[in-house]
């Protein structure tokens, strides 16, 4: 590896620094048959002009949602962003600055987080919102820690069955060698029956965990569960759609305690699938039990506006037993995108785009169902953007048919686990419609599945 600066004579040296004769005596420990024992495959090496055309040709055979038309739902979607967000978060005094540990020399960072926080509240109706999680699924498993600490139980929490499978999962892998159960209330017919929500729950559950929209795209009855949840003594944990807060009512604004978000729609394209944003705020009492950063606001000693990280309980700062999370960073650059686009959108884009991803899911609904073969699979409840469809011919014959005609649905349902599975999911996929998607576009995808 001629790019490191190694040198025999330098290598020698470390080695007889910790006391090893070798580089073979270094790795002794490591079993024979998980070491390599011959040179790395490799081919043979190229130029500096030929390997960007090498790149160049393995990117071009990438298709991004600017090629197609994406109809792809399941947590993230392809809502507009508009130029200034990107022109704005790539300026080199966001894009490259470090964690703002130092105060005085962080002050535009901080002052953007702080917004940031601000925002969020506006968006949800809450009290208090720290400076970004990882994503949605760390978020439910956070929010779960908090209600445990706030309540003082930690042995069971109640998640409904609507709740995205992968959130679900990610819960349950932080719990798996916790003496904690996790109770799943089934969904039925595209969302939970209140009655069976409030037999699940009990004096001794921290919290009772609701997606809505949930993860069919389908509305809950989510001020009447958190009723249920306030009854038994645990918190409330609202994980929403940020854009469905333009038309829906905010979380603050029926009581919950923790409210929670993927935030990908707000600002950030797909990318492969990440890095995204997790969005958490809750109620002001519980402020001190939060995960994560959170930003404040204050003077210094000649009474000026300033920014100072003022909580920050995480386990490198405090005694690891005091600590509130191992959250150990945040996603400034995403949520410095989406402080970006809700400043530029402001309460009334923001309610545009939900108004015209909901009319126009709705359309969409409606001509794919013309389609011989295609229905809903829950006829019955309201939606917001998205929405679930199956088909007699099955769900890879569906997504086959839309991708040859240039666009992309799903994902199907089949790929998840759910706790109870019907024989109809096995033939259902996911739909999503945002402000970007048309008419035409709509009617063409119908046109080519009735062909």
């Amino acid at each position: 590896m001629s790019y490191l600066f190694n040198t025999p004579e330098q290598q020698q040296q470390m080695l007889q620094t910790i006391g090893v004769d070798s580089l073979e005596a270094l790795f002794a420990t490591i079993p024979s048959d998980l070491r390599l024992d011959r040179p790395l495959d490799l081919p043979p090496a190229l130029t500096e002009m030929e390997l960007q055309k090498h790149f160049s040709n393995l990117a071009s055979q990438n298709v991004g949602p600017g090629d197609r038309v994406c109809m792809l739902g399941g947590g993230a979607y392809d809502h507009f962003v508009p130029a200034a967000v990107d022109e704005i978060a790539r300026r080199g005094e966001f894009y490259t600055a470090y964690t703002p540990y130092q105060a005085e020399a962080s002050q535009g960072s901080l002052q953007t987080f702080f917004e940031f926080q601000s925002l969020i509240c506006q968006l949800t109706g809450m009290d208090v919102s720290n400076a970004s999680l990882y994503e949605g699924g760390t978020c439910v498993s956070e929010a779960a820690f908090m209600a445990m600490r706030v309540t003082n139980r930690h042995n069971r929490v109640v998640l409904l069955g609507s709740l995205h499978p992968e959130y679900r999962q990610v819960v349950e892998t932080y719990l798996k060698h916790l003496n904690c159960e996790v109770v799943i209330v089934p969904c039925k017919d595209g969302s939970v029956d209140p009655a069976d929500v409030d037999a699940a729950m009990d004096d001794q559950t921290a919290c009772l965990v609701i997606q809505h929209p949930n993860f069919f795209g389908t509305l809950e009855e989510a001020a009447e569960l958190t009723e249920i949840a306030h009854r038994y003594g645990a918190l409330s944990v609202v994980s929403y759609d940020p854009i469905s807060l333009g038309i829906l009512s905010r979380p603050g604004d029926y009581g919950t305690d923790i409210a929670i978000a993927e935030g990908q729609s707000l600002g950030t394209p797909l990318q492969f699938g990440g890095p995204y944003l997790g969005l958490f705020s809750c109620s002001e009492k519980f402020v001190r039990r939060m995960p994560g950063r959170l930003i404040g606001q204050t003077v210094d000693r000649n009474g000026k506006r300033c920014y100072v990280l003022n909580l920050q309980a995480r386990e490198q700062h405090i005694r690891r037993d005091k600590a509130t999370s191992n959250i150990c960073s945040n996603q400034g650059l995403i949520a410095i995108r989406a402080a970006v686009y809700l400043s530029l959108l402001g309460k009334q884009g923001i309610r545009e785009v939900a108004e015209l991803s909901c009319q126009k899911a709705h359309y969409a609904a409606d001509q794919l169902t013309s389609v011989e073969g295609i229905e809903l699979l829950f006829p019955e409840r309201p939606f917001f953007k998205e929405f679930a469809v199956s088909c007699s011919e099955g769900a890879d014959y569906l997504l086959r048919k839309a991708r040859q005609a240039g666009f992309d649905l799903g994902p199907e349902l089949s790929r998840f686990t759910f706790e109870n599975n019907p024989e109809s999911y096995q033939t259902a996929v996911l739909v999503a419609i945002t402000e970007q998607r048309t008419r035409e576009e709509i009617d063409r995808l119908v046109t080519a599945l009735k062909a």
